[in-house]
């Protein structure tokens, strides 16, 4: 399917200008002005064309706990929010120690042929805390491992992993929580094990990403880390950068203002690479009984655009890098970017539209949001995956 998308705002990482975008067969095929093609046209007189999104951490729930959320309502949601491209964590029943799973997941991922998804393997199986055997077993379509949730309590099993990781090619995506004092001090939770780990990073030389960093003092270290050459990279949430002093149950919890500040300050000066969601729909039952988390896949772009760029933080592009171009570098994905040879994918927005989120028109089975009733700018109005229009919320196509 051909398609051309005309006289629109296009912002990447790298560009922010007016024109149109060709796709063909699933690619970019062309860019710029007054481009002559005649197919499907979509007009985007008002509107802004950015890379589709990409997410390196969300929970799908698939297998075992679908009545949070299955791998079809997940890929509806995160279209909904802009996202072609996601990262699944492992804590599912059975978790996802094996080949099993992860063709159980891709399968069904390609069966609805909705979006692109990795899934993410445990670090130790089963969460166990100790064995490490399982991972000779994984094939090269998982590139990221990670006992997301809980965190390697172990030293000695953290060295041991990283020296594996870095044989097998693997990035670790670390949950930095020491689970004994966490009982005590969350900050200090989390500062340790981040701690530990950059260091544990220096000495092995495997890549490490440091999911949804939320303290001051963690931003601070990963700032010094990047500047020793240490290989590590972090992601933030819209949650964290958007609340402060708030209550909701999630893990980390909401910090405050002074750690929304240094997340801040930290995407501004390119300490934070990415933006994650940390997508974690829940029943209400179990929210009810304290499970942590936020459904966020479809509110994700509006948040940040709000709070980042809107209050005049960081550019358009900055933010794009952030959602898209940095995360797909990662990922190993041909997407990320709004040029010649990339996957065809991508988000149409309305930066003047404001709107009201109300969780109960959430695709999401999760309706859990501490941001229910909220206004922001920055609508998803179009989500395009490989040249197919894959979301629809309002846009002017013209099929000739």
């Amino acid at each position: 399917m051909d398609i051309l998308i005309r006289n629109i705002r296009m912002v990447d990482e790298m560009k922010d200008m007016r024109g149109d975008i060709y796709i063909k067969d699933g690619k970019i095929e062309d860019y710029g002005k007054d481009l002559p093609y005649n197919c499907t046209t979509i007009e985007g007189n008002g509107l802004v064309a950015l890379p589709s999104f990409i997410d390196m951490h969300v929970h799908f729930r698939e297998p075992g706990y679908t009545y949070k959320e299955d791998i079809y309502t997940g890929s509806r949601a995160a279209l909904k929010g802009g996202y072609t491209l996601v990262n699944l964590m492992g804590n599912t029943d059975p978790i996802c120690s094996n080949m099993d799973v992860v063709n159980h997941v891709l399968n069904r991922s390609a069966e609805l042929d909705l979006i692109d998804i990795h899934q993410t393997v445990s670090i130790t199986k089963n969460f166990d805390g100790r064995t490490l055997d399982h991972l000779d077993d994984l094939d090269r379509r998982v590139k990221f491992i990670s006992d997301d949730g809980r965190g390697v309590q172990s030293n000695y099993i953290m060295y041991k992993a990283m020296i594996k990781a870095d044989e097998l090619d693997l990035t670790i995506i670390a949950h930095e929580e020491d689970r004994e004092i966490v009982k005590e001090d969350t900050r200090l939770s989390e500062n340790l094990m981040t701690f530990r780990d950059i260091y544990l990073s220096k000495l092995t030389g495997a890549r490490l990403h440091l999911a949804h960093v939320s303290t001051k003092e963690a931003i601070e270290g990963i700032r010094k880390a990047k500047k020793d050459g240490i290989n590590v990279t972090c992601e933030v949430t819209p949650h964290h950068i958007a609340l402060y002093d708030n209550d909701y149950k999630v893990n980390p919890p909401i910090r405050s203002v002074d750690d929304v500040r240094a997340i801040i300050l930290g995407i501004v000066d390119g300490t934070v690479d990415v933006i994650a969601t940390d997508h974690a729909p829940h029943s209400e039952e179990d929210k009810r009984k304290g499970a942590p988390g936020i459904s966020g896949i479809e509110t994700a772009f509006s948040i940040c655009y709000t709070t980042l760029v809107k209050l005049g933080q960081i550019p358009l592009t900055r933010l794009s890098q952030l959602m898209s171009g940095t995360p797909g570098r990662l990922m190993g994905a041909n997407k990320g970017r709004i040029d010649k040879g990339y996957d065809g994918d991508i988000v149409i927005v309305d930066l003047n539209k404001e709107i009201e989120i109300d969780c109960d028109k959430f695709v999401s089975k999760g309706k859990n949001t501490p941001f229910n009733g909220k206004k922001f700018y920055g609508e998803v109005v179009a989500t395009i995956r490989k040249g197919e229009i894959k979301y629809d919320g309002g846009i002017t196509v013209d099929n000739r």
